[in-house]
């Protein structure tokens, strides 16, 4: 169907029912089929996108939650969910942006997106590497492990590193990013695969499945017999407790999250804390966003890394829009290996 002001077409959409307490589940979401006109309002500066990676993140729980003082927008329900996305420029009225220019940033969970918030896009230049990898690795969980690592943990060659939920998007980079500098690191995941993945692409030097142990502080004690220097928080909880008994005098703990807790209506209590102060740990929570500055200077770092094949990053791909509610869940039950990312459309 055609109109003087573009093209009108199909635009499935994932909605978000309302706030959820407690587990999510896929019913929490829905697919709709709307219509959108392929041409932004003339009254509008704005770009018009064709998605097509869209990416699941643990925060987004976090933002179906009506918590006082969190620190994400909640979505709103009744709306498309909201989240980080790789789309195509079909239309737009901003300067920056023509048609046909690849971006990344904050997109709508549908096949086309009217993005008036432009000052979250970026141009995608490197076109040498996939393009959901700006998602993952040349994206928000790349920059989180690079911050989190290197300027909150201060790391240097031949300390005893700890990652948690170590095969996902961020722990994998962290992993890497230890031993490149001469660290020696062990990760924890939650099944067999993850754990020959660690330690057989991604070249962490031990790993162990913690559904496994039955005792999380004797198994940290069994791979880290002189402690350890630096943990990379990702799961919280009974993990943080017995990593904060196994913690060297001096290491440093990077709080990036704790997705153990993002369902639960009680979070777990953490009972060892009187241990940062014996033991002079410094454990400091911090936000990806706090550390922008530092993205040219992480892709610098990284971008050659991946293209010398020194680095490796592993992706789950779900496909079609459809699948997006399943693979969100996903996270929360660890099904996925690697970063995980829905594919939507091609070029």
């Amino acid at each position: 169907m055609e109109s003087d002001d573009g093209e009108v077409v199909s635009n499935k959409q994932v909605i978000f029912k309302d706030y959820v307490p407690g587990i999510l589940q896929e019913s929490d979401m829905y697919i709709t089929n709307s219509t959108i006109k392929l041409k932004v309002p003339s009254d509008t500066k704005a770009v018009l996108v064709k998605n097509l990676y869209l990416s699941c993140d643990p925060y987004m729980r976090i933002r179906m939650r009506s918590l006082q003082g969190s620190y994400f927008a909640p979505f709103n329900p009744g709306s498309p969910i909201t989240g980080r996305g790789v789309a195509k420029v079909v239309d737009s009225s901003h300067p920056d942006f023509k048609k046909g220019d690849l971006v990344y940033g904050m997109t709508g969970w549908e096949e086309y997106s009217l993005i008036a918030a432009t000052e979250s896009l970026f141009k995608i230049h490197d076109k040498d590497v996939p393009l959901s990898y700006y998602l993952g690795i040349l994206g928000m969980p790349g920059l989180t492990a690079y911050a989190g690592f290197y300027e909150i943990c201060s790391p240097k060659k031949g300390e005893y590193v700890f990652v948690s939920a170590a095969s996902g998007a961020v722990g994998q980079l962290v992993g890497q990013f230890a031993k490149l500098l001469g660290c020696y690191v062990v990760g924890s995941a939650g099944s067999k695969d993850k754990v020959d993945l660690l330690k057989n692409k991604f070249g962490f030097d031990d790993a162990f499945n913690y559904k496994e142990e039955p005792d999380l502080n004797a198994a940290l004690r069994r791979y880290f017999p002189e402690g350890i220097d630096i943990y990379f928080e990702n799961v919280g909880g009974k993990m943080l407790d017995a990593v904060l008994l196994n913690m060297r005098v001096h290491g440093r703990i990077s709080v990036c999250g704790m997705i153990s807790q993002y369902n639960l209506e009680q979070p777990e209590g953490v009972h060892n804390l009187m241990l940062l102060v014996m033991k002079r740990i410094r454990m400091e929570g911090f936000m990806v966003a706090d550390y922008t500055h530092l993205y040219s200077k992480y892709l610098e770092m990284v971008l050659p890394l991946i293209k010398e094949e020194k680095i490796v990053y592993v992706e789950d791909t779900a496909q079609g829009i459809e699948s997006g509610p399943s693979a969100l869940i996903g996270l929360f039950a660890g099904r996925n290996i690697g970063k995980q990312v829905v594919a939507v459309a091609s070029e």
